[in-house]
Formats: C-alpha cells, structure tokens, sequence
C-alpha cells in the first residue's frame, strides 16, 4: 500500500500555519482541530518547517510565557522529512521510526499535497495484518 491509498481513503486536507503567527495562535489552531502537529508553509505553498506538540513544549520549557508571543519560525522544526505519494506505508513506517517523529507531509513538485500521521499508518497496517489473517484462515478452512 502506498501513500496514495492513505490519502485517497482519509483526504488530503492539511492544516498549515504560516511561519509569522505567533505560537499562541499556533497552539488555539492546534486545540482547535484537535490534532497533533501542524505544517508551516510560505506563501506559495512550500513546506518551511512543521511545529509539534513537542516542539511547542520544549518552547515553554525554554522560554516559559515569553514563547507565546514568538513566531512560529522560532520553535518549528526546520529540517522536515517528507514523502511522495508513491511512497510505501513500510517506507513511511520506517522514516517514522528512524527520526522518532509522528507526522510527514506529503510533497509533489515541490508543494504540499497531504500529510501522514503514525495513527494512519497503524490502522492500515492493522487492517492489511488482520487480511491476510482472514485469507489464511480461509485458506486453511477451504483446504
């Protein structure tokens, strides 16, 4: 399975912030759409940095109060690691697992078109797990 499938089955709506916007709004956005991490994007489309929840806490543990008022661009990840839709969810998993991250977006051409979470990764491969469980088992029930 790759990437593609992922998005096809759950969309490829991202949430994104621009790198100016302040931490404070940054966390509202967060709590808002209830989810974990968001992409920061120039104007044009292109990924500049990611800001998680453990980005954001090692802001407060640095900076306690003072950080709220600091742009994005201060306290995002930098250095993001994407992929492409051809990717496979195992490619994904691994990058996952190798650079101790949750979330990966989804670039073509140089612009953002998703994004990946580990919790979308886990269910399909739960689901492709639990398949071949059952094709074995009627496998072996038909023999």
């Amino acid at each position: 399975m790759t990437v593609a499938r992922i998005l096809a089955e759950k969309g490829s709506s991202v949430v994104t912030v621009q790198p100016e916007r302040t931490l404070d709004d940054a966390i509202h956005l967060l709590a808002d759409k209830g989810i974990g991490a968001l992409v920061v994007c120039d104007p044009e489309g292109h990924v500049v940095g990611i800001l998680s929840e453990r980005d954001i806490m090692r802001a407060l543990a640095r900076h306690a109060a003072s950080s709220f008022d600091a742009p994005v661009s201060e306290h995002m990840t930098r250095s993001v690691t994407s992929c492409k839709r051809t990717t496979t969810v195992e490619e994904v998993m691994h990058m996952m697992t190798e650079g101790r991250f949750r979330h990966v977006p989804v670039c073509e051409d140089g612009k953002l078109v998703g994004l990946v979470s580990i919790g979308d990764v886990v269910k399909r491969r739960i689901a492709a797990v639990e398949a071949e469980h059952q094709a074995m088992r009627d496998y072996i029930t038909m023999a």
